[in-house]
């Protein structure tokens, strides 16, 4: 059974700040090889517990800042927390921030390759689902071009095409749609739902209400790093009143 279970998690950062007294004294510090430092601790998640199952669709809602794609990053073991437990059972696949993952020096059939290897599967696997990824994407005519040359569209297109070809159990996205043009999006829409008919866990970051509505039966509103509320369409009823 697919589950991620998220047990008492807290994630703290530690920023640093340079000492200075004075204009002159700041930049003095510039030049300097050794330098005054002091610090403070900024808590982004405080104590989270909850558990998402098999075949449900989750969307996390939130004010910028609320910590959202710390979340995310979190599940997907980018970040550490700093307390608490984090149980991922079912393959992962992370689309959290445009490219990520991906080389800018490679070309887009090489960044297939690279990722999809860091996803876990096999030079054999994605030889099978190559053809698929970038004519999904649409992308024939540049998909041995240096990816460092796409545009962001093109980004997202070959980073949401690779994320759901490869069917993982559990797919983690991050404002999903940001600058794909109108039919793509219906497009990858389409797609989703798809996925979601096979009992894929799925978690969307998105300030897209319309696609929040169509895609997710259950929200979970963050603020502050901490839950709010967690429930059915009614929570994002909530979050927009506020």
């Amino acid at each position: 059974m697919k589950k991620i279970t998220v047990d008492d998690v807290s994630l703290r950062f530690r920023m640093y700040h340079e000492v200075a007294t004075s204009a002159k004294e700041y930049f003095t510090n510039l030049f300097r090889t050794t330098k005054r430092t002091t610090y403070s601790d900024f808590l982004a998640l405080q104590n989270l517990s909850f558990s998402i199952s098999d075949g449900e669709r989750v969307g996390i809602v939130g004010r910028n800042g609320a910590g959202k794609s710390t979340l995310l990053k979190t599940i997907c073991r980018i970040y550490e927390p700093s307390s608490g437990k984090v149980s991922v059972h079912g393959r992962i696949a992370p689309l959290l921030e445009m490219g990520a993952g991906f080389h800018p020096e490679f070309t887009g059939r090489e960044n297939i390759y690279f990722n999809g290897a860091i996803l876990g599967y096999s030079k054999k696997q994605l030889r099978a689902i190559e053809q698929e990824i970038v004519e999904f994407a649409e992308l024939e005519e540049f998909i041995d071009t240096p990816i460092k040359y796409y545009s962001t569209g093109m980004y997202m297109r070959l980073a949401f095409s690779l994320a759901t070809t490869v069917h993982p159990d559990i797919l983690v996205l991050d404002e999903l749609f940001a600058g794909g043009d109108a039919t793509f999006v219906r497009r990858g829409r389409e797609r989703m739902y798809n996925m979601i008919d096979r009992a894929s866990v799925m978690i969307l970051v998105s300030h897209d209400q319309s696609l929040l509505r169509s895609l997710c039966e259950r929200f979970i509103w963050l603020d502050r790093g901490k839950i709010v509320a967690d429930g059915d369409v009614s929570v994002l009823d909530q979050y927009n009143a506020s």
